[in-house]
């Protein structure tokens, strides 16, 4: 199981990459419309790149249940426990 520091830096990494930002600073709180251009098109970016990184699928029950940030870790740890 991943613990949440390391996927918060993991997560950190690719939301820089998807935004072409090195200024994002992940909080448990931080949601879309927190980060300026966080769209759709971005949602499917950062879950599909997170996907590719652990080898994990999200159910679209799942991704319609997370509101933030925090939301997102704590289903990465559960899905590589």
């Amino acid at each position: 199981m991943a613990e949440e520091s390391e996927i918060y830096d993991t997560l950190t990494g690719i939301f820089r990459d998807v935004f072409l930002r090195d200024d994002i600073v992940l909080t448990p709180t931080l949601a879309a419309g927190d980060v300026e251009g966080w769209d759709s098109f971005k949602q499917i970016e950062i879950i599909l790149a997170v996907e590719t990184h652990y080898g994990i699928s999200f159910r679209t029950k799942e991704l319609d249940a997370m509101e933030n940030v925090g939301d997102l870790v704590r289903l990465v740890a559960a899905k590589t426990a």
